[in-house]
């Protein structure tokens, strides 16, 4: 079993790479692999709303001179994908709310390409809105059909210096107890998915409050 880490911080090597380390290190005296994938300051275009991905079907985003497309893939192949974001005033990096808003989309577009895998968010903050970016981030996979393990506490750690993250013990009590749950949840669901048969996939009827 394998987890894809997405670090949506401009800084590779971070308070919020830190803290996706620490989930690794968690993760893999699980018996987990973890690959972390920095988003960093790659240009990430946002999406266009063209809809060419609910047409084509082929599990691409129409815009190809990023990384977005290879990442769907990586995703689709992992059996859990978490998500880190720092908090830029109040809310979700920019480059990860791009990234985010057209995997997403092409995953819906898809058949829902993440549904039933195990997914998470963290958030790192010097001061506040760590849960509202934590908030943001969980409900793209509760969109998704995702299954979210629950950490003690919500999965946000605080730290401005860099290493500062390290210092904040109950922060990391928070999340190494979602490492914990997310191992054990995907182990569940290793072990049972022969048995039990997941649910059909419901399409949707898009609707809106126009008369």
């Amino acid at each position: 079993m394998n987890v894809l880490a997405i670090n949506g911080s401009p800084r590779i090597k971070g308070n919020t790479n830190i803290a996706l380390d620490f989930i690794a290190n968690e993760l893999t005296s699980e018996g987990i692999d973890t690959d972390i994938l920095q988003l960093g300051t790659n240009v990430i275009k946002c999406c266009m709303a063209c809809g060419v991905c609910g047409k084509m079907q082929n599990e691409r985003c129409t815009i190809d001179d990023d990384i977005v497309n290879d990442a769907i893939q990586m995703m689709k192949n992992a059996d859990a994908i978490i998500f880190g974001s720092p908090v830029h005033f109040a809310g979700i990096s920019s480059n990860l709310k791009a990234f985010m808003d057209r995997v997403f989309y092409v995953s819906s577009k898809n058949n829902g390409l993440f549904r039933h895998k195990v997914g998470g968010a963290i958030a790192v903050t010097r001061r506040s809105a760590g849960v509202v970016t934590f908030n943001s981030i969980t409900n793209y996979l509760l969109f998704a059909e995702m299954i979210i393990p629950a950490g003690n506490y919500w999965n946000v750690v605080y730290g401005r210096d860099i290493g500062e993250v390290e210092q904040d013990i109950e922060g990391l009590q928070t999340l190494k107890t979602f490492a914990k749950n997310m191992a054990w949840i995907m182990k569940l669901i290793e072990h049972g998915k022969d048995v039990i048969p997941a649910p059909k996939f419901e399409i949707k009827t898009p609707m809106n409050f126009i008369r």
